[in-house]
């Protein structure tokens, strides 16, 4: 195909807006990843008074107008009980998170074909991990939304998986002339 795309496995004409479905999701996975990796650095160098500050900078205005802005609020709470440990805890665990999911992207970004089923199994233990906290700590409608997100690029993955399976077999069973 002059596109680029692969083919998929049924050939039909949808597989090439699931095919761009994927590799937006692919990318905004990515994206995370990267927000998740600056994040860690931040909290690995910046002290948790220094947030606390920031953040009671940040929204003083907010809070002056409105106090009780929920947003305002909840990153004041948020970062008001903050400590060294929790700081180092919350750096480790971005920094992790964010580089299995750039590392995860890239490769299936270059179509290595082994990356995909591993893609899989990661984004469901963050899956059953954030319907754990939704369901047993806080319910989040951002968490939520991401469940749903993550639950999506799943089944998109599973099936361009297939996709790339089928091309590869395609690609190397032998021609025969008739």
């Amino acid at each position: 195909m002059s596109s680029g795309r692969p083919p998929s496995a049924g050939g039909h004409t949808e597989s090439k807006g699931l095919h761009w479905t994927f590799e937006v999701g692919l990318i905004l996975k990515g994206l995370d990843g990267i927000l998740e990796i600056i994040g860690g650095i931040l909290l690995a160098v910046v002290s948790p008074h220094a947030i606390s500050h920031f953040v009671h900078d940040v929204t003083a205005h907010e809070l002056s107008e409105d106090p009780h802005d929920l947003i305002a609020r909840s990153l004041l709470r948020a970062t008001g009980h903050l400590t060294g440990s929790s700081t180092t805890f919350g750096a480790v665990y971005l920094l992790a998170h964010g580089v299995v999911k750039v590392a995860l992207v890239a490769l299936v970004l270059k179509r290595k074909l082994w990356a995909y089923p591993l893609l899989i199994v990661v984004l469901i233990v963050f899956i059953v991990y954030q319907i754990y906290r939704i369901s047993a700590v806080r319910f989040s409608w951002g968490l939520t939304i991401l469940t749903i997100f993550d639950a999506a690029l799943v089944w998109l993955t599973w099936r361009e998986y297939q996709s790339q399976k089928a091309k590869r077999i395609t690609l190397a069973a032998p021609t025969t002339k008739q």
